[in-house]
């Protein structure tokens, strides 16, 4: 055919590549100047003034060119992805799971997370979801969050002792957990070395949930949700109860209370109370003698006591001797955190004390002698003697401190909160 009106042709010498060039409307197409090979798409815009691609300049003349069928580009490049449509068949498998960044407050210490567990977005989520979810108690009715709620510190709502789901109260008071991934273990005989084997426990037990292991599992198995959140979490659809409670850990080890009105007067960006001063002088004096077990940021050394209370034969409570079954460990129990103390009540192992102002008051005039009594519980007592007492106003003071540990924000962060709801 002729070439249309305004169209320039360029030949190359029968040495060169022998394709032409068809500069058109702004289109630039290539066709082989000896067949009809199909149109070769650029694989980049060319210039519309002047376009040069010839090695030496050959003189232009006109050409009769036989028709050239114009493959749309889409087309071409359809052509060339179709042999690989459908021939990788590899299954690329759940998404890898995000790794989740603790914000850990700049005054406490590293948090020891296993390294075979680390901590994921898609591990929490499910493991806040099963902390709240009834699903792991016989009856249905009760959850981890049943008793340790987050309004109460994670504890059981102001309760001295916990019910079960068969209406049985327990033994001891829930304990709380917050801070609990910095915890060797948050139970008070410290029968358990770690979250996962904290989180293991209340599902059988028949005071608490009462549902063995191998009743728990296949209802997590054949529930809608549950399978693909263990996908995302662990990779696979399969659910083992070292799965469960390992998701459970997770999620308490983001329970970190660390911006409460002491943590901010640290920073210098609050002050305190006149009482709220005096109080912190005293704790941290040996006149109040709260610090030796309550003086580092965590507010608890994280070991075992005998602080001089009065043990209820009918109860059976050993304490940490129950676990250890040695004689020195009769009478003692976990040092608990004073962070969010306030919310907390009642106290002790029994919640035998209703409020802070009787907890002070026991070092001062309840403490019971006992061959494991606590050293510088004795010493104290000692000073007693001596007549070195603290006064109401001091008690009131340190009642006053110990107000400032409580963390408002912690108690309403929502990421903490049932999603079940």
């Amino acid at each position: 055919m002729t070439v249309p009106h305004q169209t320039r042709v360029r030949f190359l010498d029968p040495g060169d590549s022998g394709f032409v060039r068809f500069h058109h409307m702004n289109r630039i197409d290539y066709a082989s100047s000896r067949n009809s090979d199909p149109v070769r798409p650029l694989g980049r815009p060319i210039p519309t003034t002047s376009p040069r691609v010839v090695r030496r300049p050959v003189a232009a003349r006109p050409v009769a060119i036989q028709p050239v069928a114009l493959v749309p580009l889409a087309l071409v490049l359809v052509a060339l992805l179709l042999p690989g449509c459908g021939s990788d068949t590899t299954d690329p498998g759940p998404p890898t799971p995000e790794p989740y960044v603790l914000e850990v407050p700049e005054s406490f210490p590293p948090m020891r997370v296993p390294p075979d567990k680390p901590l994921t977005v898609q591990g929490v989520e499910l493991g806040r979801k099963l902390f709240y979810d009834p699903i792991l108690s016989r009856d249905r009715t009760q959850a981890c969050g049943s008793c340790h709620a987050p309004e109460f510190a994670f504890t059981d709502h102001g309760l001295a002792l916990s019910e079960g789901i068969h209406g049985e109260l327990g033994t001891r008071s829930a304990p709380s957990l917050v801070n609990a991934g910095w915890l060797r273990t948050p139970f008070w005989d410290g029968r358990t070395t770690s979250l996962e084997d904290q989180a293991r426990h209340p599902v059988p037990n028949p005071i608490e949930m009462d549902l063995p292991w191998d009743e728990a599992l296949p209802r997590l198995r054949e529930h809608s949700d549950y399978p693909g959140l263990f996908e995302a979490a662990f990779g696979s659809t399969e659910i083992t109860e070292d799965l469960v409670v390992d998701a459970i850990a997770q999620f308490e080890r983001t329970l970190i209370s660390g911006n409460s009105k002491y943590d901010q007067r640290q920073r210098g960006e609050v002050e305190f109370t006149d009482s709220e001063e005096r109080g912190f002088e005293l704790f941290f004096a040996e006149s109040g003698d709260c610090f030796h077990c309550h003086g580092n940021v965590l507010f608890t050394t994280d070991d075992f006591r005998d602080i001089g209370l009065e043990l209820d034969p009918a109860a059976a409570d050993s304490g940490r001797a129950l676990v250890t079954g040695l004689a020195e460990d009769v009478g003692k129990f976990h040092v608990p955190t004073l962070r969010n103390i306030e919310y907390t009540a009642p106290y002790m192992h029994d919640g035998r004390y209703a409020t802070l102002e009787d907890v002070v008051r026991h070092y001062e005039q309840h403490v019971q002698r006992s061959p494991n009594l606590d050293v510088l519980i004795q010493a104290r007592l000692d000073r007693i003697d001596r007549g070195q007492r603290l006064t109401d106003q001091d008690i009131l003071d340190i009642v006053a401190f110990l107000g400032t540990l409580s963390d408002p924000e912690f108690m309403s962060n929502p990421d903490f909160a049932d999603p079940n709801r």
